[in-house]
Parts: C-alpha cells; sequence; structure tokens
C-alpha cells in the first residue's frame, strides 16, 4: 500500500510538472487530453487511481512518455527491472495484463512493454500522437493485432511494428495465453529539464 501511495505521489508531481513545462492550464491539458478537470485535480493532489487509458492520453498530449509520468529521479548508469518487480498497469477480466518495465532515456525514449493476453481477451488503444511507432514481438502463443481496423496474426516468434497514430487493439488469440514484449518507440521530445 505504501508503494501504492509512493507511485501516485510521483505521477502526481510529473503531471503537474510537465503540464507546468507545457505552459497548460489544468482546463487545456483536460480539454486537450479528453481527461475531466476533476480527475486532473485529484491526480495532481496523489488522489484517485488513474487507469492506463488515462496515462496514455495524459502522456501523449504532454509529449511525454508513459514512463516519464511514473518514474522516480534516475538510479544510475545500468538499471535492472524484473517484470514482477513493477504492478501491471492494465489488467483484463480473464487474467490479461500489461506492465510498462522501463523507459529509455534520450531525446527520443522508448518503452518496453511485457503483456499477456488471455485467448479472446483484448485491449483498445486509442491513437497515441504522430511519430510514436509500436513493435509487438510475441514470444509465446498467438495474438490479434488490429489496427485501423485491419487484423492481423502474430505467432509466437514473429514480430510486427506499425504507426500507433491509427486506432489498434491487441486480443489474445488461439487457445493458450499469448506473451509479447512491446516497445513503443516515442518522437524525439523536447529536453528534459530534470
Amino acid at each position: 500500500m505504501a508503494e501504492t501511495a509512493a507511485a501516485l505521489r510521483t505521477v502526481a508531481h510529473n503531471v503537474r510538472a510537465a503540464r507546468m513545462r507545457a505552459g497548460l492550464s489544468l482546463e487545456e491539458l483536460s480539454r486537450r487530453a479528453q481527461v475531466s478537470k476533476g480527475a486532473l485535480v485529484g491526480l495532481e493532489k496523489a488522489q484517485g487511481n488513474p487507469n492506463l487509458a488515462t496515462l496514455v492520453r495524459l502522456a501523449d498530449t504532454l509529449g511525454i512518455s508513459v514512463s516519464a509520468l511514473m518514474q522516480g529521479p534516475p538510479e544510475g548508469r545500468v538499471r535492472v527491472v524484473a517484470a514482477d518487480a513493477v504492478a501491471p498497469l492494465w489488467t483484463g477480466k480473464q487474467g490479461s495484463e500489461a506492465r510498462l518495465v522501463l523507459t529509455t532515456s534520450g531525446p527520443a525514449p522508448v518503452e518496453v512493454w511485457r503483456w499477456r493476453l488471455e485467448p479472446d481477451e483484448e485491449y483498445p488503444s486509442h491513437p497515441h500522437q504522430a511519430g510514436v511507432v509500436e513493435t509487438v514481438s510475441v514470444t509465446s502463443g498467438r495474438m490479434t493485432l488490429v489496427v485501423d481496423g485491419t487484423e492481423h496474426t502474430v505467432e509466437a516468434g514473429q514480430t510486427a511494428t506499425f504507426d500507433g497514430d491509427a486506432p489498434h487493439t491487441y486480443r489474445g488469440a488461439g487457445t493458450e495465453t499469448c506473451h509479447l514484449i512491446m516497445t513503443v518507440h516515442l518522437p524525439p521530445g523536447p529536453a528534459s529539464t530534470s
């Protein structure tokens, strides 16, 4: 519980700092990100429980990565993160989950995600900002990747990549659990001031 409260305080601080850097009022960020002003006020006060879709919309609107909203100060030159050391940012009703493991630093960061998709369970994602490229590498099982309404089967040992600025959905396919590694390549943004 203390870890969750600390993580929420970090997100609150990072959202407010990114909003201020961008010169956005709460009202303007609310309008652009399609997140209610009340939810933003609560988030900046470290209250509430933002879901993955809200964090993605805020990050996209602010031009930063989801993990930039979630991470504290840098830990050193090398960071090793166990997938089970980070809480899932999305959990499906059938047991699917998505964990943001880490984000690389630099002007064009890359997010590394671990996903588990149960058969027929899906996660629909809204379009990201222009320039975002996603790559999914299936390590076991099979998934259906839907990009802009077109379905693509991606099986164990296969990798698919696509521009993330179109509506897209990840769905478990077949009869066994699908495990995949996703990378989200973000476009270069403004230099970090932290």
